[in-house]
């Protein structure tokens, strides 16, 4: 669960189903001590919206720091200085093996999982016509927006431009991002 709406629907549909549920977080649900969670019930719940339960750490940390950076983003707090420092700084746990984990499971580093994001970021942006190219490039911080006009046509395949003209500009939900 990496959206506000995502934690919405799952809060609403346990608690329809009668489970008790004592907070809902990105990508966690706690439930009250001594509660003997059914899981199967809460796999096909789960399993209805899209999502499935995480069982191996690995995965865990994945999801967490998918949920930092995705957090991150829309609370436009751009990680100052290295993404490294920001992951390790908000995590707690060294870098080196966040990096090793998230690529082994992700298949892409967590610069390009970033990088991709915030391109996610930048077409929801020209979508809503509120910015220019250059403020949404400071926005994000990037040194420039001739250094975000690249990056934008090197993971999308064109111009930020071209984008704006699109009638039905293609997005990826900030869930299935890869």
């Amino acid at each position: 669960m990496v959206c506000d709406r995502c934690k919405s629907v799952l809060a609403d549909t346990l608690e329809i189903a009668g489970i008790p549920l004592i907070s809902i977080r990105l990508g966690e649900l706690e439930f009250p001590p001594g509660y003997e969670a059914d899981f199967d019930r809460i796999d096909r719940i789960l399993e209805t919206h899209g999502f499935q339960r995480i069982g191996e750490a690995g995965a865990v940390l994945v999801e967490e720091v998918k949920a930092l950076l995705v957090t991150a983003l829309h609370e436009t707090l751009v990680p100052l200085g290295s993404l490294s420092f920001f992951i390790a700084s908000r995590t707690g746990r060294d870098y080196s093996m966040i990096s090793k984990v998230f690529s082994r499971r992700e298949g892409i580093t967590v610069e390009k999982y970033w990088i991709r994001l915030r391109i996610e970021k930048v077409k929801e942006l020209i979508q809503m016509g509120q910015m220019d190219f250059t403020q949404i490039a400071y926005a994000l911080d990037y040194s420039s927006s001739s250094h975000l006009a690249r990056q934008f046509k090197s993971v999308t395949g064109m111009s930020m431009g071209s984008y704006r003209k699109l009638l039905d500009p293609p997005r990826s939900e900030w869930d299935k991002i890869v």
